[in-house]
């Protein structure tokens, strides 16, 4: 019998604004937010909180610790979702509060992953417009990073990312964004013309994708929907989102990856199949930001992040297991959680998980495991 794939998966991959500021080619500051005007005072917010943040950097620094965690982990394929756009472009997207852009000359940060596949299709790939999104897949491209989720028309949109597996099989990465996790309606791709896939979410929206994968699918392939959905902040799963999501597993994924919100949300383990309603974010430059943690009536600890790393059986497409890896953000480069912060991580993702039949477990050195509660 096959060995089972691992995959690691994580949620947003935020590289714009203070990440870019500290790396070796940082882009234009100018920013357009109600309150910060300058990239740099990101970088001044997080050393007012935790201390002095050098720069330039080598591309590794802010994946921190991550990179060590990645290597003796040693999985199959990396996905990440990579919520920044890659481009010189200044011409900022209308209506919108927030843009993120890294400068090209900054790719080789994102390639210090070494990401598998990057999914696209969320609410800043086309901050900086459709040139800015055709820059960005020009720079993907040139690195050698498959992407999936946005494209210069609709085929090319919806096209999942392939990525080899031993045996010859292989992994398959959708990526497609919806409106409820802020995405202009007006980003959508379309026969001619660029943009991300959006998906509507009504039953013959889900029914073309169910086809899509069924039909992109061969025997021993594994296929993980990467999806953008939902708010930034908050627990709670709308019954849209697992009504999805069990429609995706039924018609042959074998992962939902699911992000958009700003922390961890509940797993899932549906017939069989590992279902993340929300990943949380990994890199950003939002350390230094109180009110975060300060407007909202709970404490979603928007410091402390996870890695994913999800084991399948490649014949069955059934979780093997899954393993989580605290993480902590400081200076702007990622360490692991202490042993405090990775108990709340537990505990709460434990609570949270419940009412799906899934129990999260400490395990010894810090990592957390996800498995039924019926197997408890």
């Amino acid at each position: 019998m096959a060995a089972p794939v691992t995959v690691f998966l994580c949620g947003d991959v935020m590289l714009g604004r203070g990440v870019d500021r500290i790396l070796a080619h940082p882009g234009d500051p100018e920013l357009r937010e109600p309150y910060i005007r300058d990239a740099r005072e990101y970088v001044r917010l997080a050393e007012e909180r935790n201390g002095s943040v050098p720069a330039p950097v080598h591309p590794g620094y802010p994946w921190g610790e991550a990179l060590e965690e990645l290597e003796a982990a040693a999985p199959d394929a990396r996905v990440v979702n990579v919520e920044t756009a890659i481009t010189r472009s200044g011409d900022f997207a209308p209506g919108k509060s927030v843009h993120y852009r890294m400068h090209p000359g900054n790719v080789a940060c994102l390639g210090a992953a070494r990401p598998d596949a990057c999914a696209l299709a969320n609410n800043h790939v086309l901050d900086f417009g459709r040139a800015g999104l055709a820059e960005t897949l020009d720079v993907l491209d040139a690195a050698g990073l498959r992407a999936a989720g946005a494209g210069r028309d609709l085929q090319e949109a919806r096209r999942p990312a392939a990525v080899p597996l031993p045996g010859g099989r292989r992994l398959l990465v959708f990526s497609f964004g919806m409106a409820s996790s802020g995405i202009p309606r007006e980003w959508a791709a379309a026969s001619g013309s660029p943009g991300i896939d959006l998906a509507a979410g009504t039953a013959a929206d889900t029914a073309a994708l169910a086809e899509r994968i069924g039909a992109a699918k061969r025997p021993g392939d594994v296929v993980a929907a990467s999806v953008h959905w939902g708010s930034n902040w908050g627990y709670r799963v709308e019954p849209e989102q697992s009504a999805l999501a069990r429609a995706l597993i039924d018609a042959g994924a074998d992962i939902v990856h699911g992000h958009s919100s700003h922390h961890p949300r509940p797993i899932e383990i549906h017939r069989g199949r590992l279902v993340l309603y929300g990943c949380g974010d990994l890199v950003n430059d939002y350390e230094g930001i109180p009110s975060l943690s300060h407007r909202h009536p709970e404490d979603y600890r928007g410091d402390l992040r996870l890695l994913y790393f999800a084991s399948v059986e490649p014949g069955t497409g059934a979780l093997a297991g899954l393993r989580m890896v605290p993480l902590r953000a400081r200076r702007m480069r990622l360490e692991r959680a202490g042993a405090e912060d990775a108990r709340w991580l537990q505990e709460t993702l434990d609570r949270l998980s419940r009412g799906f039949g899934v129990r999260v477990r400490s395990e010894p050195g810090g990592s957390m495991t996800a498995s039924p509660a019926a197997r408890a």
